[in-house]
């Protein structure tokens, strides 16, 4: 960890889109990873787990969540449980928001990394609560039952599909609803008297 880190995360973004077209030497030189939204043209950024780690946003996302987690454990809930359940409420939250938003794309944009960082950050509160230290490979018990792969290539392969995810969301949401309405859908006279006379010949 660097003992000393001197720029945001918001900084770090800000310099990586004006680095220019070469995102290539982009990436390697700040440590960030992007994504093409090939629906708006932008180039969205977002920092690896290692890159978080370095900004200066990291101490203070940790510490929130480190509060969090100790209100959710006073009462003798297990950390690994209070976290698990932060963390499928905050996943739920952002599919949630995203299937009602009017711009998947827009939304996506907005909230990727705000996410990426917040998991990030649950994670190593869980690690320094329970002493086991911060890792960059295997990420802590609580998140054995999570749906992404969060340090899987620094935390790219998490984006990714994470971005997918949010994308669909919104479809997801509107073919659930028709289900959900196909299966209320009040049945005809005429179906009730032929599913009768069906049964009557059986």
């Amino acid at each position: 960890m660097n003992p000393t880190p001197t720029k945001t995360l918001s900084e770090v973004l800000a310099d990586a889109d004006t680095a220019g077209h070469d995102h290539a030497a982009t990436e390697k030189s700040s440590g960030l990873q992007h994504i093409h939204n090939h629906a708006t043209g932008a180039i969205v950024w977002f920092p690896t787990l290692q890159t978080f780690r370095l900004t200066s946003d990291w101490a203070d996302a940790v510490a929130e969540q480190e509060a969090g987690l100790e209100a959710a454990t006073a009462d003798g809930t297990p950390l690994q449980d209070a976290a698990s359940r932060l963390l499928a409420e905050r996943l739920d939250s952002l599919l949630e928001r995203a299937a009602q938003s009017p711009d998947a794309n827009a939304f996506v944009q907005e909230n990727l990394t705000p996410h990426l960082t917040e998991t990030w950050a649950i994670a190593d509160a869980v690690a320094r609560a329970s002493g086991t230290g911060l890792r960059a490979e295997t990420p802590p018990a609580a998140f054995s039952g999570y749906p992404y792969h969060v340090y899987a290539q620094d935390g790219g392969a998490f984006a990714t599909a994470l971005w997918n995810d949010v994308i669909d969301a919104r479809r997801h949401r509107a073919l659930a609803d028709e289900a959900a309405r196909k299966a209320l859908k009040p049945v005809s006279r005429k179906a009730l008297k032929n599913a009768a006379r069906k049964a009557a010949r059986r």
